[in-house]
Parts: C-alpha cells; sequence; structure tokens
C-alpha cells in the first residue's frame, strides 16, 4: 500500500481529517515530495459533499506553506545567501536574476504553480528576491486555486475517473497552461513594446 493511500484512509477515519489535510498540503508545498493531489483526489471521491471544502483546505494549506518557503528566502538569503553569493562570485548574476524576477515575478509563479515543475522553487526565489508579498499571495492563490479547484471540478464531473485522468494527463494539462501563460506574457510584452 502507498504512503499516499495510507494517509487517505488516516484522513478519512480522523475527525480532524481536513485539518491534517491542510497541514500536509503546506507540507507539500515547502518539503514533502509526494504530491497532494495524490491524497486530495481519493479524500474528494469519499467525501463528495465535502469537495469544495477539500479544495480550500488544500489550497489554504498551501498558501500557508508558501509563506514559509517565501520566508526561508527572505530571512535566511541576507545570513546565509549574500555569503554564499560573495564565496561564489555570483553577485552580479544574481542581481540580473532578481531584476528579472522583479519585473515578470508575477507570471513565474504563476506558470511554476500550474506546472508540475517543483514549487519551492517560486517560492525560495519570490523571497530571495524580495518580491512583492500581496502579489506573491495572489499568484500563489491563482495557480492553486486553478489547480485544486480544477481537480475537485474533475471529481465533481467524472468521480472515480477523475484520479485516472489527473494522473494520465497532468504533465500535458501543466505544459499547456505554462504555454498558454507564456503567450499571454509575450504578448503583454510585446503589446507594451509598442
Amino acid at each position: 500500500m502507498s504512503r499516499a493511500t495510507v494517509w487517505t484512509e488516516r484522513l478519512l477515519d480522523s475527525p480532524y481529517g481536513l485539518l491534517w489535510l491542510g497541514v500536509l498540503s503546506a507540507a507539500e508545498t515547502t518539503v514533502l515530495p509526494i504530491p497532494i493531489e495524490l491524497i486530495m483526489v481519493p479524500y474528494m471521491l469519499a467525501r463528495p459533499q465535502r469537495l469544495w471544502l477539500i479544495a480550500a483546505v488544500t489550497l489554504a494549506g498551501c498558501i500557508a506553506g508558501s509563506l514559509i518557503g517565501y520566508a526561508v528566502g527572505f530571512f535566511l538569503f541576507d545570513t546565509v545567501g549574500q555569503t554564499l553569493l560573495g564565496w561564489l562570485n555570483a553577485q552580479d548574476a544574481y542581481e540580473g536574476f532578481e531584476q528579472t524576477f522583479s519585473d515578470n515575478g508575477f507570471v513565474a509563479i504563476l506558470t511554476i504553480g500550474v506546472t508540475p515543475v517543483p514549487f519551492q522553487v517560486a517560492l525560495l526565489a519570490a523571497g530571495i528576491a524580495g518580491y512583492s508579498l500581496p502579489l506573491f499571495l495572489a499568484a500563489v492563490g491563482l495557480a492553486r486555486g486553478l489547480r485544486y479547484f480544477g481537480l475537485a471540478l474533475l471529481v465533481w464531473l467524472f468521480g472515480e475517473r477523475a484520479l485516472k485522468l489527473w494522473r494520465r494527463h497532468a504533465l500535458a494539462t501543466g505544459m499547456a497552461a505554462f504555454i498558454v501563460i507564456a503567450a499571454i506574457f509575450i504578448a503583454i510584452r510585446l503589446l507594451g513594446g509598442q
């Protein structure tokens, strides 16, 4: 039996299942290597009357975890990151990255949030760059809200087949979302440059 299956069964049997789902979502956002969807979708299937609440709790946990990841990047960069940049002689490279992230951070967070790229990359980069916290939270909420509530919609529409659909098409869907976001970003850049 997989770890995700064991966790799902524990959640279903616990009166604190939703609370644990939120904690697991925060942990998955920061450190856990198991995609929360592997727990969330079976939980939704077992409790279809609560699927929208399950998506909301998962999103809330993700936002809490995102704040932790942002804080790690923001607060530890000055103590550890600057020393590391100096040691690697990479201050110029970082300054170029920081400007790029400042100019395009929302799109970067949104893109990483809907694709199967590890989300920790966006969290740490946003914190390190000191990216606007309200914009960061808006991008996280939008990206992961689309993902979690989209899965809830799949469960609502397709029931048991939703998990199979998600497993089969997660990468393709994420990449399609990436392409759409990239196209919008490029169009905005091209139109803004004229």
